[in-house]
């Protein structure tokens, strides 16, 4: 028997192993709308095995784009381009996930495989960011700070990409408030300077992040899983702590988030000390203090070590990142190297070990 082929409940969703594919932006959308890319990218990786597929950050509104080539939710014409891809990829078998996502301070820039860092400028179609503060992202433009007005509309944004990703078939919702974005850059006290009812106390801090959780509950189905990313740790002084999240996860279960998906970092340039499996202590720790389900991610290479995750009850599930983008069919070698017997598709049945 394997843990990580074993099935997990939220809800009243059966995801059909622990095996999930991690959000890795593909940077490759015109106006927001995923296109034949996407659906070759998930449909492969849905066909490949993964119990949950977690599309890539979607945004929530144009200027949260990260770069202009990101997916989006800030509109009712995407809801088609997704069905699409979700309709092939939970045909294979997967469930599916889309993260909602602004990126803040750290929008309006280039794709990672592009020169130059740092923002666009505006010959390059610049727009205009906006974060807790004036205070920019390391060699980034700097944005303008959002009234109090503003940030209270925000979760209303995200409550309707929300709807858009149930017309769109989506099983299931992620939150993106990791990885030095908006909703991280309020909780963290290292980026929000602010003096108003978001900022200040820890409190304060968190009030953004759980009136998302709130305004979403409000339009997405009871019976569908919600579910947060976090970064556990910014891998700085004075900066936010796993314990500190914790409190905040604890928070957040009782506002209907079902599940934590646990990395950490990118808020600001940190020393970081990456290895195998990294992360996994976090989640492990954040697993026991706020007592939800989480699931780890970050340098999960090997199926012996994803299944030993599992063994030593440091999460509930694995997301697998970058070893998915060299291999689609990752969690099928998975199960032939852990011994365990899965269906295949039809197709693909003269490849069998």
């Amino acid at each position: 028997m394997s843990l990580l082929f074993e099935p997990l409940r939220l809800r009243e969703l059966n995801i059909p192993n622990r095996v999930w594919l991690a959000p890795m932006c593909q940077y490759s959308a015109t106006d927001g709308l995923p296109n034949e890319w996407h659906l070759v990218h998930y449909g492969a990786r849905a066909a490949g095995g993964f119990g949950l597929i977690v599309a890539e950050a979607a945004a929530v509104a144009p200027e949260g784009r990260i770069t202009p080539y990101d997916v989006g939710l800030w509109d009712d014409a995407q809801v088609g381009a997704w069905h699409r891809v979700v309709d092939f990829a939970r045909a294979q078998g997967a469930a599916m996930g889309v993260q909602l996502a602004h990126a803040g301070r750290k929008a309006s820039t280039r794709r990672p495989w592009e020169p130059r860092d740092g923002s666009l400028k505006p010959d390059e179609g610049a727009w205009q960011t906006y974060g807790p503060s004036d205070q920019p992202f390391p060699g980034y433009t700097a944005p303008i700070g959002l009234t109090t007005e503003q940030v209270a509309a925000i979760p209303e944004k995200f409550a309707q990409a929300a709807r858009r990703a149930h017309e769109a078939g989506f099983d299931v919702v992620e939150i993106h408030a990791a990885h030095g974005y908006l909703l991280h850059q309020f909780l963290s006290p290292l980026t929000n300077p602010r003096t108003d009812e978001y900022g200040g106390s820890a409190r304060n801090r968190a009030r953004l992040l759980l009136e998302v959780a709130e305004a979403i509950r409000t339009r997405w189905p009871d019976e569908k899983p919600l579910l947060v990313r976090v970064s556990a740790t910014d891998w700085l002084p004075e900066g936010l702590t796993v314990d500190d999240v914790s409190l905040v996860a604890a928070q957040l279960g009782s506002r209907g988030v079902d599940l934590v998906d646990v990395s950490s970092g990118g808020l600001l340039p940190a020393p970081v000390e990456t290895g195998a499996g990294y992360q996994v202590p976090l989640a492990h720790r954040l697993r026991e203090k706020a007592g939800l389900p989480v699931a780890a991610v970050g340098l999960i290479t090997s199926p012996q070590q994803a299944e030993q995750v599992l063994v030593d009850q440091c999460a509930d599930a694995v997301l697998i990142g970058r070893p998915a983008l060299r291999d689609p069919h990752w969690p099928r070698r998975a199960a032939h190297a852990l011994g365990v017997t899965t269906s295949e598709p039809p197709q693909y049945e003269r490849g069998l070990w």
